[in-house]
């Protein structure tokens, strides 16, 4: 675990850097330079982390190669082979991270916002997923309407105390942030135990949407909307129901594809519509392997083929937590048209989630590259930053997740894991409205990379090496070339 003092930080960063040493008894030691580009800068920019913490987000630079590239282990960008145009690369902004960011000093919280979402002095974080009511990571189970009746609706203690003045503080240091919405359950009087019998299951978990409800649903969402407009937030996208298929989450709501579709093309659209919301509409959000339930396989395929539904959506969001990342390419086969956004992974006690040497290959294999290599235009981990204790977390909720970043109980150290670090590889590099490229030529056993352009015309690489040795190559864009040996068990950004 990389442990920083915020305080150290803070006060470094004031100079507009900063400064975090890290070491290792095979590596030698690196002290990371400041995330923004220096006055005088070689043509090659890249950020490094090893396994091992060497090298913690470090930054050094790469001339270009006055030679002819004779090189036959050259990866080959070609700018006119464009793929997906990305949103961005984010973190979950959860009631139980805005809690822990709040009790870190004003100076502290400063700093780190920075440091996670500045584009240009930190590493940019650019996405976000919000909880609309409560999530399993909330102080509370709530929605905002408890009170039966749609007139009832009002933001809470936990959006007005915790989550708004957080988006606000990270809104200030990064206005072009897209914010994602999504439910873990609606309002307990609107649902009823089965579509069958209709009976009332005034219940957090588990239960159905009563079809009765559906236009008064629709204007939750609405109204959730607008109270964050009127805060001066602006929601860039929702889904209609955090895991639809899975009824034992602590705040939970099954939804299945021919409930979604419908509610989709008759109540929530037509309300986006009417209200004038622009918001954009994701469907699923849920696991690859549509937790093995036989009739819900190809769950936002199934509500495209309805023309009516697939006219307010957006395209469809999914987790990891069962199959494989490659539904991604097949979802896109299937409906080209539609954008695709991986939108939760958590780590924890169950995958050695705070031991980078185990996890930074996998997630950057796994989540980031492979979510990005298979046309998700959005990357978006769980919890920002939970304490050191896994929290505050709610009984039936997931106990034994970490987050990007944990921090200890007086507020003035925080340890970033692997999630951390995949998202800042990303994000450092590869900007909103960036396009995935084509790429040819070399590979080797271990090596998974992507690359991009950027709308300023600037070329990224991302690249992961998961083997015990250092992968020699050389990177051409037609233009330029520049010969690069990367570290083992390493991740790298590289920008030029």
């Amino acid at each position: 675990m990389t442990n920083l003092p915020i305080g150290a930080v803070c006060a470094i960063s004031l100079l507009g850097a900063m400064t975090m040493c890290s070491c290792s008894d095979s590596d030698p030691k690196t002290t990371d330079t400041p995330v923004q580009t220096p006055i005088e800068v070689k043509d090659v920019k890249v950020i490094t982390t090893t396994s091992s913490r060497s090298k913690d987000l470090a930054v050094s630079y790469l001339d270009f190669s006055e030679k002819d590239n004779m090189s036959p282990s050259t990866i080959r960008l070609d700018a006119t082979e464009q793929y997906q145009t990305m949103d961005g690369f984010g973190v979950a902004i959860t009631g139980s991270t805005c809690y822990n960011l709040m009790q870190m000093s004003p100076e502290d919280r400063k700093a780190f916002i920075e440091l996670t979402f500045s584009p240009s002095s930190g590493y940019g974080f650019s996405y976000v997923r919000v909880a609309i009511g409560c999530s399993d990571f909330s102080l509370s189970e709530y929605t905002c309407c408890d009170t039966e009746g749609i007139d009832n609706f009002a933001l809470t203690d936990e959006e007005n105390i915790y989550v708004i003045p957080i988006l606000k503080e990270i809104l200030a240091v990064n206005p072009e942030l897209k914010i994602m919405g999504t439910p873990w359950t609606a309002p307990r009087w609107m649902k009823v135990d089965n579509l069958t019998n209709l009976y009332p299951y005034y219940s957090w978990t588990s239960g159905q949407l009563n079809p009765k409800y559906y236009e008064d649903y629709a204007q939750y969402f609405v109204k959730w909307i607008e109270a964050f407009n009127r805060n001066g937030i602006s929601i860039y996208s929702i889904t209609p129901q955090n895991e639809p298929l899975n009824r034992g989450n602590s705040a939970s709501m099954y939804m299945p594809w021919e409930q979604e579709r419908d509610f989709v093309k008759t109540a929530l659209g037509p309300a986006f519509q009417k209200a004038g919301i622009s918001t954009k509409i994701y469907a699923f959000d849920h696991n690859y392997n549509y937790d093995d339930i036989a009739d819900q396989k190809n769950y936002p395929v199934n509500i495209y083929e309805d023309a009516e539904a697939a006219q307010y959506l957006a395209g469809a969001a999914f987790h990891n937590y069962g199959g494989d990342k490659n539904e991604l390419t097949a979802v896109h086969n299937a409906a080209p048209g539609m954008d695709l956004v991986f939108s939760e992974t958590s780590i924890g006690t169950w995958n050695n989630g705070q031991d980078l040497s185990k996890r930074l290959s996998e997630d950057m294999q796994e989540v980031a590259l492979g979510t990005v290599n298979q046309w998700c235009k959005g990357v978006i981990v769980w919890n920002l930053m939970l304490d050191e204790e896994r929290g505050p977390n709610r009984p039936g909720g997931c106990t034994t997740c970490f987050g990007a970043v944990d921090i200890n109980h007086d507020y003035t150290t925080i340890t970033r894991n692997s999630h951390y670090y995949i998202i800042a590889h990303l994000s450092s590099v590869v900007k909103p409205g960036a396009v995935r490229i084509g790429t040819s030529g070399f590979t080797a056993t271990g090596l998974t990379y992507s690359a991009f352009q950027n709308t300023d015309g600037t070329y990224a690489l991302v690249a992961n090496n998961s083997t015990s040795e250092t992968i020699k190559f050389t990177v051409d864009d037609g233009t330029h070339h520049f010969y690069y040996s990367m570290p083992a068990n390493s991740a790298v950004s590289l920008m030029w």
